[in-house]
């Protein structure tokens, strides 16, 4: 498939106040009016281009939210202080007390401890499946169920969602379908496969500098307006506003995101065809082994690749937690959780970003405690990373020494 997003991205422009090539940055947190009655409209939500209060919208908001509506290809775009803050506010603006959410079984912890324990108080199910079967997707959607909830990339199995075929199932039952394409900015674009939302924590691969967290909130116009209306909006009320000076910020990492997003797709896939070729349990989309390859192929936008993301079964959390230590002494990466920056980060998920998950559950899905799930950064050279990845591998029996040094 091809994608114009990152010309769409290319083409926006933005003078800033005094001509600069950067818009100017709303360092404001309220907004005057030149009269009484244009206040009362603005709170009404009558007039267009007004500004009440930052938590409300702000213009350095309203830029990021334009860029990342033109990257997803939808009518517009809705900025959060987290990817949390983004997941929370749509869920609870689309369901109420008694709903019930249908929800991939292997998402974000922080995603699954949300809807597992904190929508209980507000009588919210959720039905956790195996997303990639549509028959057991189809079967736990029930007269209450108010949207299918997925990942486009699974974290951290990496599982390729269809998303087609769950828009269509979504749209058969007259559901919205919700997809979060953290792990897959510009090689997935879900709106266009028939997504009705996309949510990215902006924390990880668009920012890519691992200083801040944001999030967003993609989709109709209609629906990112409800979610900023001033008396029923889980995006006013719940006040997952991101402050503007990250905004900007963001706003700016973003123009190098097609160069970035290439290059750690380029690093991951050299990395994991030569693991795999070394006899390692490998997992990346990009390798022919991967059960979904042919899958993401079909629909991904094939000129930045696979991903940044891979895993590797290390045999045993000891020997995956001596790993990632000796790495890190290396100067390979950190031993730290999040992705999306220049140099690898890496991180065990079953006692990390998925712990929430019960063990039992993390068995039932095939998340090993030797698995290590890696964030591929920006290395120059790719040839070296591996080999001084290798040479800790070897050093702690993880590959026998006798194996060939490409």
């Amino acid at each position: 498939m091809e994608s114009k997003t990152s010309d769409n991205l290319q083409d926006l422009q933005y003078f800033g106040e005094y001509g600069g090539v950067n818009p100017s940055i709303s360092d404001s947190s309220t907004y005057t009016f030149l009269s009484a009655k244009k206040m009362f409209d603005t709170f009404e939500g009558n007039t267009e281009g007004c500004y009440l209060y930052t938590r409300h919208s702000s213009p350095s908001n309203l830029y990021l939210g334009e860029a990342l509506a033109a990257m997803e290809g939808t009518e517009a775009a809705n900025v959060t202080a987290s990817g949390m803050g983004a997941i929370t506010a749509v869920i609870m603006q689309l369901c109420n007390t008694d709903d019930h959410v249908v929800s991939s079984r292997t998402i974000y912890g922080g995603t699954y401890a949300f809807m597992k324990n904190f929508l209980k108080k507000f009588n919210i199910g959720t039905s956790f499946v195996d997303i990639t079967n549509l028959e057991v997707v189809e079967k736990a959607i029930t007269p209450k169920t108010k949207m299918i909830y997925c990942e486009a990339v699974s974290n951290p199995l990496l599982e390729i969602a269809d998303i087609k075929a769950l828009s269509q199932l979504a749209k058969k039952h007259g559901i919205p379908l919700v997809v979060d394409n953290t792990f897959s900015p510009l090689t997935i674009t879900p709106a266009r496969l028939g997504a009705d939302i996309v949510i990215h924590s902006l924390t990880k691969f668009i920012n890519g500098s691992s200083d801040c967290v944001a999030g967003v909130i993609c989709g109709t116009k209609e629906f990112c307006l409800s979610l900023k209306d001033v008396h029923s909006g889980a995006g006013m009320l719940l006040g997952s506003t991101l402050d503007s000076l990250r905004a900007a910020s963001i706003l700016k990492n973003m123009r190098t995101l097609h160069i970035r997003v290439k290059r750690h797709s380029e690093n991951t896939q050299y990395l994991a065809e030569n693991f795999e070729k070394d006899g390692l349990r490998v997992v990346y989309p990009g390798l022919k082994s991967h059960k979904d390859h042919e899958k993401l192929k079909s629909f991904m936008n094939k000129e930045f690749g696979y991903g940044g993301l891979m895993t590797i079964d290390m045999g045993s959390l000891e020997k995956a937690n001596a790993l990632m230590e000796m790495m890190q002494e290396r100067k390979l990466g950190y031993l730290a959780v999040s992705l999306g920056f220049y140099k690898t980060l890496f991180s065990a998920p079953g006692t990390s970003t998925s712990s929430e998950i019960p063990l039992e559950e993390q068995k039932e899905m095939g998340l090993s405690s030797g698995l290590v799930r890696f964030s591929i950064g920006l290395d120059n050279d790719i040839h070296r990373t591996y080999r001084v990845m290798k040479e800790c591998m070897v050093a702690l029996d993880i590959l026998k020494s006798d194996t060939t040094m490409v």
